[in-house]
């Protein structure tokens, strides 16, 4: 009776093995309609060879550049980069993917076309990434869309164009890089006024843009932890500009701004790096600016006082 009983015990623990293994086997299987959405997406850009992982016989989970979730084996990251000899451009197909968290689409360098409306059906993205690609038209208003997203890099395009307004409606936003393409117009006065920055490590980078008038009024109220509005043409009176203690750094050299560096900034025991350069200033520096080397101040109309030239 014993043996029997050891005997059945055995049993039961072999099938609870094989149910285990049946369930990790079934939480790697990735949903159909994902795999059909990946399978259109790879045909979309000509089957390159950077997708040779996406064979039949393998679960879509296990493919290179896609990671599924455990609990439901839906695909919610889609990251590929590296790549010169991916050409074409940004497939509909990617709408396919509706879990989508992250879509990272990086130095990609014969990626060109605009970024198509099918992105802005990926209700459930957090991170866009679309960078050191030839993509280019505007920066898409549908994007405004994506009420989950918390970072958006289109850094190192051909972007042109404005920023549309409508990036600030975006509530859980905290974090922008759109550096490096070739904008125009104003800054808009909602994205300072609406941007969650309120999550750790915030940033707005808008350098190496045309960017053109003045830092609007509601920027005084936003706590970015970095911002960087360099070689644009900005053009404002520093004077009257105020910043929010908690601000690491600040970067809005290569502009046309005038007026004189505000005291505030010396005060501001978070500000690590600040840079004024290439500008139209003018005036003696606040007291404390010195901690700041002089490159941080210099080729202006006329600043002086420590780290720069004793005023005459």
């Amino acid at each position: 009776m014993r043996a029997l009983v050891v005997v059945m015990l055995l049993l039961l623990l072999f099938a609870g093995g094989g149910l285990g293994a049946a369930a990790s086997s079934k939480k790697k299987e990735c949903h159909s309609s994902d795999r059909a959405a990946l399978v259109a997406f790879k045909a979309a850009l000509g089957n390159p060879y950077h997708f040779a992982s996406w064979t039949p016989d393998a679960s879509c989970c296990d493919w290179y550049d896609v990671d599924c979730d455990d609990s439901t084996g839906r695909v919610v990251s889609l990251s590929v980069f590296q790549d010169a000899n991916i050409t074409g451009t940004i497939p509909d197909a990617v709408s396919g993917l509706t879990h989508l968290r992250t879509l990272i689409l990086h130095h990609l360098p014969q990626l060109s076309g605009p970024i198509p409306p099918a992105v802005a059906k990926l209700s459930s993205l957090s991170m866009l990434i679309i960078s050191w690609t030839a993509v280019s038209g505007p920066v898409p208003s549908f994007l405004g869309a994506l009420k989950s997203l918390t970072l958006l890099d289109l850094s190192f395009n051909s972007l042109t164009g404005a920023i549309p307004p409508s990036l600030a409606g975006i509530a859980s936003l905290s974090s922008i890089d759109i550096s490096r393409n070739n904008l125009s117009g104003a800054l808009p006065p909602a994205l300072f006024s609406k941007l969650n920055t309120s999550q750790q490590g915030a940033y707005l980078r808008l350098s190496r843009n045309n960017l053109t008038g003045s830092i609007p009024a509601e920027f005084a109220a936003v706590k970015f932890e970095q911002v960087d509005l360099s070689r644009n043409a900005l053009s404002f009176d520093m004077s009257g500009l105020r910043l929010q203690e908690g601000i690491d750094s600040l970067e809005l050299s290569h502009n046309v701004i005038y007026g004189s560096v505000p005291a505030q900034v010396a005060g501001l025991s978070s500000l690590q790096y600040f840079n004024v350069s290439y500008n139209r200033l003018c005036g003696e520096l606040p007291g404390g600016a010195a901690r700041f080397d002089q490159y941080s101040f210099q080729h202006n109309k006329c600043l002086c006082g420590p780290p720069l030239l004793a005023c005459k």
